[in-house]
């Protein structure tokens, strides 16, 4: 099996009373795909703020190639480099792009951070080709691409610092079913080509089961069940993975019987 590239390691986060990260521990190997997958309020958000560094564990470890990651790095330079480690794509794309720049302009301020001293006009046709864009959407700003594009716009725009991990936290749930197709075929050749680490945080059994090697399934909090995603969805040994599992739309779907069984955990 290849070593982690990024590790979990008995995480905790409390916000008064409610403990949104209890206990959680997963293994993600370079060049594999992980999904985390619940409901809303299962905990899977905080936890990957917790592995960005959005949010700060209460206990616990997170692990980049078996270094931990120092959330308290003061200097700017530490700081860069803790950022380049793990990076982060959002559902809405449109909210993390700045209305008045320009597709060329959000890659050439990332690179410029990252990488000052450098020419990096060849850098950005690589990433717009990477992505499927091509120079044509150079020009253009947010509000002139359509969702799809503006989400390739932000996948460059993370593997533009050669990241070690992609977190990917419901990222083409705002997409149409086609576009997400296409999305998703992107990131599996990216990864193909690139042997970079992906978690994938979402809600979507579908896009678990096409994308992930492995799925961690949380319920307040804490992980009732892991393994292969074959075998997790194929085979599930938990009432809540099977609840999500039966709560899919489908041909004799009975969604008061569900309601029932949510009732009864």
């Amino acid at each position: 099996m290849p070593e982690p590239v990024l590790e979990a390691v008995d995480l905790h986060r409390a916000f008064g009373d409610v403990r949104a990260v209890d206990d959680v521990s997963f293994a993600l190997p370079e060049g594999g795909s992980l999904g985390i997958v619940g409901e809303s309020g299962s905990g899977k958000t905080t936890t990957a703020r917790i592995i960005v560094g959005l949010e700060r564990a209460d206990a616990g470890q997170v692990l980049v190639r078996g270094r931990e990651r120092d959330t308290r790095s003061r200097g700017r330079v530490q700081r860069l480099a803790r950022a380049r480690e793990v990076q982060m794509v959002f559902q809405d794309p449109y909210l993390s792009l700045d209305p008045r720049t320009s597709v060329e302009d959000v890659l050439r301020e990332t690179l410029r951070l990252h990488f000052p001293g450098t020419g990096h006009d060849r850098r950005i046709r690589e990433l717009l080709d990477h992505v499927g864009l091509g120079t044509r959407a150079a020009d253009a700003r947010p509000r002139q691409l359509s969702g799809g594009q503006r989400q390739r716009v932000a996948i460059a725009r993370a593997l533009a610092v050669e990241p070690a991990v992609l977190v990917l936290d419901e990222a083409v749930a705002a997409l149409d079913v086609s576009v997400q197709a296409q999305i998703l075929n992107l990131l599996a050749d990216i990864r193909e080509e690139t042997r970079i680490g992906y978690l994938f945080i979402t809600h979507d059994l579908g896009v678990v089961r096409c994308v992930t090697d492995e799925v961690i399934v949380m319920r307040h909090g804490r992980v009732v069940e892991a393994g292969p995603t074959a075998e997790v969805l194929s085979a599930p040994q938990h009432p809540y993975t099977r609840l999500l599992l039966d709560s899919v739309p489908r041909p004799g779907w009975d969604p008061e019987a569900i309601a029932a069984a949510r009732r009864a955990l």
